[in-house]
C-alpha cells in the first residue's frame, strides 16, 4: 500500500507562487492539492503548469480535489489526476503529469493540412534547389548552434559546489515546577499540571534490637591476701577485720577475714586473707601486687603489710532491661523499614515512564492491635523485638507527561528559525518543594537541557545561492546563517577557477558542521 499523501488545503485568493513555496518543503512525496469548498483558485492553465513544473523538479506527484470544470479541463490536458473527494484520491490511480503548455507537432488535429498541400501559397515549404555553398553554410550554422547548445548545457550542468557551514549552537536549560494533582485525569501544559497516581500497600514486618537499660544487682567484692611483717620482738595478735589500704591515688581499703597470731621476733611474717570493703566494691577492689602497704589502727606502728599477689574478683553486677528509649528507637527503625518495603512492592505496578515521589511515601494507617512488642519497659531482657503491620501510601507521576511541559517551555524560549536537537535533550528531577495537604497537590522540580541550533533547509538555501558570485554567496551566508564564532562559510567550486555558484540548485551540496556548545 502506497504512503498516504501530504495534503495542501488551498485558500481563496492563493496564487501559484505561494503554492510553489509550500511545495519547497517537500521532496519525493505524493501531494494532494485541495480546492476550497466555496470559490475557486488557479483557474489559468499557466498556474497549473508552473505548479506542475515545481512538483516535477522535486520529484513530487500531484493530484487535485476540485469541482471547478475549468480547472479539471486544464488538469486533464496536463495529465494531472483530479478527484471529487479525498477518499476517492486514496482509492484511485494517480497519473504522471506533464508540464507543457502547448501541444507538439505530433498532437496536431487530423484536419490540419500537410505541408505539401501548402506549397502553392507558402514559400517556406516550396522545394527550391540550393547551391553547394548554401548547403555547407547551413551545415556550419547547424554545427554552431549544436556547439552553442552543448556549451550552454555544460555551463549549466557541469559546475558543482560544496558549501561547508559551521553552525553555532548553544545550550538551553529550563527549570520548571511541576504540579502533580491526584484529581486530574489529563495533562495541562499551560498550567504545568500532570495527573498524580495514588498508590497503597499493606506491609507487615518485624525487627529486633539490643536493649540499653540496666538494673544494678550489687557489687562482688575483690579478695586476695596480704603479708604482715613483725616490727617488734613480741608476739602480736592480728584480729579479723584489721583494715589495710593502698596509699597511691584514691585509697582502696581491705580487711582481714580471720584472726591470726604473728610470732615474736623482728622480721617474722604471716600471710592473711583479705577482702575489699564495700566502699571499694566492684572492679575498684582489683589492685596490683605491692599496692596494699598501709595498716590502719593500733597495729600500724607494730607491723608492716604488703600484698605479694594482685587482688581479684571484684565486679559490678548488672543486668540489661528494656527502656522506653529502646521502644521508641525500635518503632522508628521498623517504620522506616516498612516504608522501604512498601516502596519496593509498589514499583512493579508502574510503567517505564512512571516514578514514585519519595517524599510522598508515608504510613497512612497504624493501629495498636497491629503493633506487638516482645517486652515492656523495665523488663529484664537482652533484646527487644517488634512485629508491626501498617498501610503505606505514596504518589506516583508519569515523567513523560512532565517532560512534555518542560519541552514546551524550552520551545517557547527559542527564536524563530531555531530548533532544539532532540538527541541532546536530557531531564533531571528535583526535590519536592511543596505539599498541599488540602488538595493533595505536590510540587516538584524538573530541569530540561538541550542544544539549540539554526534550522537549515538545504534545498531552499541552494536555490538562494544558485547563480550568485562567490563573494555574493559568501556575504549572503554570513548575513543569513548563524555561524559559530570565529568561522566563515567554506565554498569549494568545481571546476577550479569558476567564480560563480552553479545555476542548478541540485548541483550545490550543503555540509553542516556543528560547533561545540
Amino acid at each position: 500500500m502506497a504512503d498516504r499523501p501530504d495534503y495542501i488545503q488551498l485558500e481563496v485568493g492563493e496564487d501559484a507562487a505561494s503554492v510553489r513555496d509550500r511545495l519547497s518543503f517537500l521532496r519525493g512525496k505524493r501531494v494532494l492539492l485541495i480546492w476550497p469548498e466555496e470559490g475557486t483558485v488557479l483557474t489559468r492553465k499557466l498556474d497549473l503548469v508552473l505548479i506542475q513544473r515545481e512538483a516535477m523538479r522535486r520529484a513530487i506527484r500531484l493530484a487535485l480535489v476540485t469541482h471547478d470544470p475549468e480547472v479539471i479541463k486544464h488538469a486533464e490536458e496536463l495529465n494531472i489526476s483530479t478527484f471529487e473527494t479525498i477518499g476517492a484520491s486514496e482509492r484511485g490511480r494517480w497519473k504522471r503529469g506533464r508540464a507543457k503548455v502547448f501541444t507538439s507537432r505530433f498532437q496536431r488535429p487530423d484536419s490540419e493540412p500537410e505541408p505539401d498541400e501548402l506549397m502553392e501559397v507558402a514559400s517556406r515549404v516550396r522545394g527550391e534547389p540550393r547551391s553547394g555553398r548554401g548547403r555547407l553554410l547551413g551545415r556550419l550554422v547547424i554545427l554552431v548552434i549544436v556547439l552553442a547548445v552543448l556549451g550552454g548545457a555544460a555551463y549549466v550542468v557541469l559546475p558543482s559546489a560544496t558549501v561547508t557551514l559551521t553552525l553555532a549552537q548553544s545550550r538551553l536549560q529550563v527549570e520548571t515546577d511541576i504540579i502533580a494533582d491526584p484529581n486530574l485525569t489529563t495533562l495541562d501544559v499551560e498550567n504545568r499540571l500532570v495527573p498524580a497516581i495514588k498508590l497503597s500497600a499493606q506491609i507487615e514486618d518485624s525487627g529486633t534490637i539490643e536493649t540499653t537499660g540496666a538494673q544494678d544487682l550489687g557489687d562482688t567484692l575483690a579478695t586476695g591476701s596480704v603479708v604482715f611483717v613483725n616490727q617488734t620482738n613480741a608476739a602480736i595478735t592480728i584480729p579479723a577485720g584489721t583494715v589495710v589500704t593502698t596509699s597511691a591515688g584514691t585509697p582502696i581499703q581491705f580487711r582481714t577475714t580471720r584472726d591470726v597470731e604473728l610470732a615474736a621476733g623482728l622480721g617474722l611474717q604471716i600471710e592473711v586473707p583479705v577482702e575489699a570493703l564495700p566502699s571499694a566494691g566492684g572492679a575498684a577492689g582489683n589492685v596490683d601486687s605491692g599496692l596494699i602497704n598501709t595498716v590502719i589502727g593500733p597495729l600500724a606502728d607494730r607491723v608492716s603489710v604488703r600484698n605479694v599477689a594482685p587482688t581479684s574478683g571484684g565486679t559490678a553486677r548488672t543486668q540489661r532491661t528494656v527502656s522506653a528509649d529502646d521502644r521508641d528507637r525500635l518503632l522508628a527503625t521498623l517504620r522506616q523499614q516498612l516504608q522501604a518495603r512498601a516502596y519496593i512492592e509498589m514499583e512493579p505496578r508502574l510503567t517505564d515512564t512512571q516514578f514514585i515521589i519519595l517524599e510522598t511515601v508515608h504510613i497512612a494507617e497504624e493501629r495498636s492491635d497491629w503493633t506487638t512488642f516482645s517486652a515492656r519497659p523495665g523488663d529484664v531482657a537482652d533484646t527487644l523485638s517488634l512485629t508491626m503491620r501498617v498501610v503505606v501510601e505514596a504518589t506516583a507521576v508519569d515523567e513523560q507527561l512532565a517532560r512534555q511541559i518542560v519541552y514546551a517551555q524550552m520551545s517557547n524560549q527559542i527564536a524563530v528559525g531555531q530548533y532544539i536537537k532532540p538527541q541532546t535533550v536530557s531531564y533531571e528531577r528535583g526535590s519536592v518543594s511543596h505539599v498541599d495537604t488540602t488538595t493533595g497537590r505536590i510540587t516538584f522540580g524538573l530541569t530540561g537541557s538541550g542544544l539549540v541550533s539554526q534550522q537549515i533547509n538545504a534545498d531552499m538555501l541552494g536555490e538562494r545561492l544558485a547563480g550568485k558570485s562567490l563573494n555574493d554567496a559568501t556575504a549572503y551566508l554570513i548575513n543569513e546563517i548563524q555561524l559559530a564564532d570565529g568561522t566563515l562559510p567554506a565554498i569549494a567550486i568545481s571546476p577550479e577557477g569558476f567564480e560563480q555558484m552553479p545555476l542548478l540548485p541540485m548541483r550545490i551540496t550543503m555540509q553542516l558542521v556543528e560547533a561545540p556548545a
